[in-house]
């Protein structure tokens, strides 16, 4: 079983990370065996599609600001999104505040111990559910991130590609989980892949489980796991309409709730067009006069590439006029860092040198 081979290793060489106890901390403090679960969740979702390195700073702002998960639900949401700009993925974020809202209320501040009382939790899926249930309360969790497949992979020699090949993934990894240190298990199955079963030239001479690896004895263990070809992501275009104004600075607004950066603050846009060229948007046009800047803004999201060419105004009438009639409000630069701007916002902004 991997577990008699790696709980050592991990004993030894676990990373040193804000949201779990280590092997050396839970020594320190024999009477403290698992993580807050509120810091396990928190952490966990900010971890999804981002790397540690990234999320670090978030999370020790969040926990400074929102210490509790009663703190965080009484939070108003615009302010989470806020703290949450450049993260990404910001269905996260809203997702992050109706969980806290119903932890806090429903569940009295409490989190379900059960995989199956956690998926029932707002932007709770399987992995997750299962990260909390083994970390936090030391269930006997099958948890599987990229990290974990690629240590499965190349440990069972699975040559299939992803992600045809994840439910073999899942089923090979539950039949290593053990009953007991499952969290432990969980999180040196992670650190493995983070620091020596890496994607690119792997540690295998290092490899705490290097014996019975199928891959390493067979010398494929680089290739693994195979990946199917990417498809070709489409590129979008749109205008965006940036009025500014020496009195009240830039004019934004909010984007609808649902959808892509929902709930995000934006600068006025126009239609994301899928295919061909960037369309003006004549509700906007006529409403200044506008200067088209060189080049364009290029930003990339999950599923498509995206580029903006950027229209600004400047003016001095009608400032309350026009913002009411685009349904948005004025910003000071200086008020830029209290409001939820993604990276792409702010992209546009500082291409037409206002930031």
């Amino acid at each position: 079983m991997i577990a008699e081979e790696i709980l050592p290793w991990y004993d030894k060489h676990a990373r040193e990370l804000p949201w779990r106890l280590s092997p050396r901390q839970k020594r320190a403090n024999p009477n403290v065996l698992y993580a807050d679960p509120y810091r396990v969740w928190l952490s966990e979702i900010m971890l999804q599609q981002t790397t540690v390195a990234t999320v670090k700073g978030y999370y020790e702002k969040f926990l400074a600001s929102w210490p509790t998960v009663n703190d965080l639900a009484k939070e108003d949401l615009d302010n989470v999104l806020s703290a949450w700009a450049g993260l990404g993925y910001y269905a996260r974020a809203r997702n992050l505040h109706k969980c806290a809202k119903v932890v806090a209320g429903e569940l009295g501040g409490v989190f379900p111990d059960t995989e199956e009382g956690l998926l029932k939790l707002p932007g709770v899926g399987p992995y997750t559910a299962a990260a909390i249930a083994a970390i936090a309360y030391d269930r006997p969790a099958t948890v599987v991130d990229g990290n974990v497949e690629r240590v499965i992979a190349r440990y069972y020699a699975l040559e299939d590609p992803l992600p045809s090949v994840k439910p073999q993934m899942k089923e090979c990894a539950q039949q290593q989980t053990p009953y007991e240190r499952a969290g432990d298990y969980a999180q040196a199955m992670m650190d493995l892949g983070a620091t020596i079963c890496t994607p690119r030239s792997p540690g295998c001479v290092i490899c705490p489980i290097q014996t019975a690896c199928l891959a390493r004895k067979s010398g494929i263990a680089e290739s693994l796991p195979k990946k199917a070809p990417k498809k070709e992501k489409p590129t979008r275009r749109t205008y965006a309409y940036l009025f500014l104004s020496d009195e009240r600075g830039a004019l934004l607004r909010r984007r609808p709730e649902k959808g892509l950066l929902g709930g995000m603050t934006e600068v006025l846009t126009g239609d994301w067009v899928k295919q061909g060229d960037a369309v003006r948007n004549p509700e906007l046009d006529h409403l200044a006069q506008w200067t088209e800047l060189e080049g364009v803004v290029k930003h990339t999201f999950t599923h498509f590439h995206f580029e903006i060419t950027v229209l600004t105004s400047k003016i001095s009438q009608n400032l309350d006029g026009i913002a009411e009639a685009v349904q948005g409000a004025w910003a000071h630069k200086t008020e830029f860092s209290g409001l939820a701007l993604p990276t792409v916002m702010k992209k546009i902004l500082r291409h037409a040198d206002y930031i």
